[in-house]
């Protein structure tokens, strides 16, 4: 019978994997620990620490798992990997030099942008190269890997971060602003967005702006910037859905959230130049804002305009039901 092993280095990588983890028990997990302080992390299998072993952080993440993770990779048949960060890059090229099936869970997001987000688009692109099997969450995702000629197997699935939503009830339009900021290509500017949205909290008084802080130091230096912002600890994931439930709308650099407020009918800011999932600009749940500057005039329309009642583009909650069904086809 062969083994396989789901790996995942992040909370949200966590969140989208675990669902398929609870479906089929006798698939073991390896947790490399990216991130010290963000919980929600499981009981892996296994679990590798990642030490600053040289000056880049990126490079340290590839240094240890290139070192402690071939001898546990070995042991299995099937790797399986989900996202786009230096974790699952890493861990997806020890499996390729082992000559191990790789499954690429969330496959063909694309923004065609190298620097936007950085790093996170060159992982996709690499890793779909040499993935056996491609799970690609939408039909546009499916058709990027299909233009690129891919090698792998591609099967269209949707995304599997909305298989946790659904057993939460669909939430109101209260009165408070969900806002997470942390991406590395907002770093050199976190000051001013945190100023624009600070600005936007004094002209707002009678809506609640809520900012679950991310712990790297490059987030973490403004935030005295937020005033009269609610600036709080990370959120357990279940929290962050119950806030963003009950939001008026979303301010946010992050993918996860733009497909998780898109489930919940939620319109999203995205504090980015380009999204990889423009499905959601297309039904009208996502608006792209490349600048601080652009943030004003984007949050005005959205408060006056924040009801959407559209079929969410990512996916119905069962992806890892069809993902486990092809798993046990190869």
């Amino acid at each position: 019978m062969k083994r396989s092993l789901v790996v995942y280095g992040t909370r949200p990588e966590f969140l989208k994997v675990q669902t398929l983890l609870a479906l089929d028990c006798s698939i073991d997990s390896l947790f490399i620990q990216q991130h010290t302080d963000i919980i929600d992390f499981g009981l892996p299998t296994h679990k590798i620490s990642i030490l600053n072993t040289c000056s880049n952080r990126l490079n340290s993440i590839f240094c240890e798992i290139f070192n402690k993770a071939e001898s546990i990779i070995d042991s299995y048949d099937n790797i399986i990997v989900q996202g786009d960060t230096a974790t699952v890059a890493a861990v997806s090229f020890v499996a390729y030099h082992l000559n191990k099936k790789l499954f690429y869970i969330e496959s063909g997001l694309r923004s065609f942008d190298l620097n936007h987000p950085y790093p996170e688009e060159g992982y996709r692109q690499m890793i779909a190269r040499i993935a056996d099997v491609n799970f690609a969450p939408t039909s546009l995702s499916s058709n990027n890997l299909k233009e690129e000629r891919v090698s792998g197997k591609i099967h269209t699935v949707g995304n599997s971060a909305l298989d946790n939503l659904l057993e939460f009830k669909t939430g109101e339009y209260g009165d408070q602003i969900l806002i997470t900021l942390h991406r590395r290509e907002n770093h050199h500017w976190m000051d001013e967005w945190f100023r624009e949205i600070n600005k936007l909290a004094i002209e707002n008084p009678n809506l609640e702006f809520i900012l679950p802080i991310h712990p790297n130091p490059n987030v973490q230096k403004h935030r005295g910037l937020l005033t009269h912002v609610n600036v709080v600890p990370p959120l357990t994931h279940e929290q962050l859905i119950n806030t963003l439930r009950n939001s008026k709308f979303i301010i946010s650099d992050s993918g996860g959230l733009q497909e998780e407020g898109s489930f919940f009918n939620k319109k999203v800011i995205v504090c980015r130049e380009t999204t990889e999932r423009p499905e959601g600009i297309h039904t009208g749940h996502l608006y792209l804002c490349p600048s601080p500057s652009d943030l004003k005039v984007l949050f005005d329309k959205l408060k006056e305009d924040y009801y959407i009642d559209t079929k969410c583009p990512y996916g119905d909650g069962k992806t890892s039901k069809k993902i486990l069904n092809i798993l046990n086809e190869n």
